[in-house]
């Protein structure tokens, strides 16, 4: 399929991004905060992570170790990506705020990881 850019956003919509990204496989994170909110990971690197909208409507959320920087929108209430301390500049998105990505027909592969270890 290749390279293509996918616009994601919050569920309010005030938060807007797009990627570049190629979506072959995705994370399943087993960790409390993972597991509760459904994500599905995909990482991006910075270069090909563009925020479009709603930087003041960003709000950090950490846990336990308080090593990934959660983003979620003060308004709706949903972190469409994150921020790990081990690569603070890479983007964790979840693929499930991507407006523009099928999931159920895309059919990426999805790799378990275990969260709750670290």
């Amino acid at each position: 399929m290749g390279q293509q850019t996918y616009h994601g956003s919050c569920h309010c919509g005030r938060i807007r991004f797009e990627i570049d990204a190629e979506i072959a496989s995705l994370l399943a994170c087993n960790c409390t905060h993972c597991s509760k909110a459904g994500w599905l990971l995909l990482q991006v690197p910075p270069e090909r992570f563009r925020l479009l909208a709603g930087q003041d409507a960003l709000r950090p959320y950490q846990f336990n170790t308080h090593s990934i920087l959660h983003q979620f929108c003060v308004d709706c209430g949903i972190h469409p990506f994150s921020r790990p301390a081990a690569a603070p500049s890479t983007y964790m998105v979840n693929a499930r705020c991507l407006d523009d990505y099928d999931l159920d027909a895309a059919q990426p592969q999805i790799t378990p990881f275990d969260g709750r270890a670290r």
